[in-house]
Parts: structure tokens; sequence; C-alpha cells
């Protein structure tokens, strides 16, 4: 097969159609009476921060994931930062993780007065490339944080076995992984905790900010709980120094009617990502993302590779397609990260595909004509020929 491109991204196709990244009020509109309903009932109870609407979710929550306990707090970030905390993580630690993540994940081990220490990427799955974690463990190195990224796991059974091997804590980065499976058993149930974000726009979203922590380990679910409450054992007993990080009676009230859509909305997620990955079979030019065998895929982010990436995302929104980036620029050479010493070339495949990402419209909702007319404008704008 002998293949030919094109060197122009040149827009293509008639211009009849808008596809945003993402449509909250799509997802929100039919469910619109039961959110009503559900808000009513806090305002009335009065029970806005923490109380019983947040137990219920926490409750639903750790069922659906399968994990012993669940911790309602007020954010994702919150959700690392604690973890770690509970854990034990603090001043002069190490913690290693992937410089090819939001900006939370090593902010949460910076504010546990630890440091983070990066290893590259999987070119295939975008996570964790656990052939790199041991060379990167040192005395002073006390957890890893494998980051579930766009949607897929990272190969948790190989970093579970360094961790045991190495005593360290491993805690989960599942803030994009609301029911990803490794295995048959979801994420975030295989560390020693797992963190999750239900900002808006994620798998599982609230209607502002919220996260939670998953664990089967009791005194770590009894920590996070006090330190989440400014450190209270009860009311105005401090057993520890804790913080504010409560998650809302609202937004879990929000969440707990979202819950019982999201291995729907999931299955869609998967069929629309199925199509556009059809759709690219072949062409030349567009490396799709791709599903490890050892899981399920839940595709909160549908990233695909492409070069001259920012040409081709003006292409696309000149058609009335909006896309999205993640990440353009990784951790270790973000200005705030400057005084780790790492600099470009660093991380060779995290540094890649920071400049090759975009990311495609994705959401339950979208339609097939949707799907296909983004797919037919990729790989027009790109003017990729396949020639037999």
């Amino acid at each position: 097969m002998n293949r030919t491109r094109a060197s122009a991204f040149d827009p293509a196709g008639p211009l009849n159609m808008r596809v945003p990244f993402l449509d909250l009020a799509a997802q929100h509109a039919p469910l619109r009476r039961e959110f009503d309903h559900a808000i009513a009932e806090v305002i009335d109870s009065g029970a806005f921060a923490g109380g019983p609407f947040v137990a219920e979710f926490e409750r639903d929550f750790a069922t659906y994931c399968g994990a012993e306990q669940a911790i309602g707090v007020g954010n994702g970030t919150d959700a690392l930062w604690l973890a770690l905390l509970a854990c034990g993580i603090g001043s002069g630690d190490e913690v290693i993780t992937v410089p090819s993540t939001f900006m939370a994940t090593a902010e949460a081990i910076t504010y546990c007065g630890a440091r983070p220490v990066f290893v590259d990427i999987d070119p295939s799955t975008y996570t964790m490339d656990v052939e790199q974690i041991e060379a990167a463990i040192t005395p002073r190195t006390k957890a890893i944080i494998p980051v579930h990224l766009f949607g897929q796991t990272a190969d948790m059974e190989r970093v579970l076995d360094i961790g045991r091997r190495s005593d360290l804590v491993v805690i989960e980065d599942a803030a994009q992984a609301h029911g990803a499976e490794y295995k048959g058993r979801k994420a975030g149930t295989l560390g020693h905790a797992g963190c999750f974000s239900f900002y808006p726009g994620k798998n599982l979203g609230a209607f502002g900010e919220a996260g939670a922590v998953i664990t089967n380990d009791p005194e770590i679910a009894a920590r996070l709980r006090t330190l989440r409450d400014h450190g209270q054992t009860k009311k105005y007993h401090h057993s520890l120094v804790g913080w504010n990080c409560r998650m809302d009676g609202i937004q879990a009230a929000v969440l707990r009617i979202k819950l019982r859509y999201l291995d729907r909305a999931n299955e869609r997620r998967r069929q629309h990502a199925m199509a556009y990955t059809r759709a690219f079979a072949g062409v030349e030019g567009i490396i799709p993302p791709s599903e490890a065998a050892y899981g399920k895929h839940v595709y909160h982010i549908y990233a695909i590779r492409v070069q001259e990436r920012d040409e081709l995302m003006r292409a696309l929104e000149s058609q009335g397609i909006s896309c999205g980036i993640h990440y353009p620029v990784p951790v270790h050479l973000q200005p705030a990260y400057q005084n780790l010493g790492y600099g470009s070339g660093s991380f060779e495949v995290s540094e890649r595909t920071s400049a090759e990402f975009l990311s495609l419209p994705m959401f339950p909702e979208l339609t097939a004509e949707q799907v296909g007319y983004v797919a037919h404008a990729v790989k027009s704008s790109i003017s990729t020929a396949v020639v037999a």
C-alpha cells in the first residue's frame, strides 16, 4: 500500500453543522425535573455542607466502584492532597508520577511538602511507563501516583507489584476515569486509595466543584474524614490539623442522580470512540487513541495525534467544530516547576504527544451525524489520501 499526504490543512465539506466540544445543556435537559426535586430537598433540609445527602452519595459511589468506603470532598485536587496526607506523605518525601497530566496531580504532592518525581508515559496508552518506575525510586520515595489519563487506566498490576516490593503507597489519580476498568475492576479500587474529580465536564460531573476518595482501608478512610473537616473527630474537637474540604449537599444530590446514568453515558462515549477510530483507520497522519487489552476505556477525552495540530484545530473551527488540547505544556516544563531541574528533552514521549494531541468532541449526547461530520472534517482537513 502506498500512502501520499498533501501538505496543507484545507477546510472541506459543507459548513452546515456546529459541533461543540462539550454540551452539558444536552446532558442536563432530560434530567431537569430530577435535579429540581433533589435540589429542593437540600434547600428544604438546610443540609448544605456535608450531611445526609453527602453520606447517601458516598454510599452509592462506593457501591458503584466496588470499594468499601467513599469520602466526599470539595474537588479533585482536595482528593489527591488529602489522600496523600492520609497515607502519611509529608515533608522531604518523594512521589513518583507522570508529567503528562493536569497540574493538580503535582500540586497535591507539593502541598504535602513532598517532591514530585516524574517518569515518562507509554506511547500507546499515554499512562505511566511502568518500565521506568524502578529507576526513579530513591530512599526518599514514599508513593506512586499513576494517572488514568483520558479515561484509560494505567497498567496497575505492574505498578502495584513495584509498590509492594518497594513498600510504597499507590494512589490512583482517577479524575478522568469514572467507570473505567482494569481487568474487570473499577478504576480507583486497586491502590491504597483512588481519587476522583467531579468537575462539571467529567464523565460524572457536578454542578460545580466536588471530588471523592475511595478506599478499602478503614484507617485511611477515618483520617480522610477527619482531615476534610478541619481535623475534627467531633465538633470543636480537633485531633489533626486539617482543612475545609467538605463536599456540599447540592453537589452530592446532583451527583447521586447522575451516577444512575453513568454506565449508559460511558457506553455512548465508547460507541462514539469506536466510530471515530473506524473512520481514521489507515489514514496517514492521524494516530487515534487505542484501548489497552487489560482494561475498559471510558473516553473522557478522545485525543488524536497529528502533526501541525494548531493548523488542524483552526481548520476544524472554521467548519463549526470545537476541539480542545490536553495538555499543551507537560508539568515538568511549567514555570511553576522549574525548581525541579527538568528541562526540554527530559521526557520525550510526554513532550512529543503534548505537541500532537488534539481532543475531538466527546460527550454522550453526540449524534451519529455529528460524529460522522467531525470524522469527515478531520480527514478532509488533513488532506490525506490512501492509495491501494
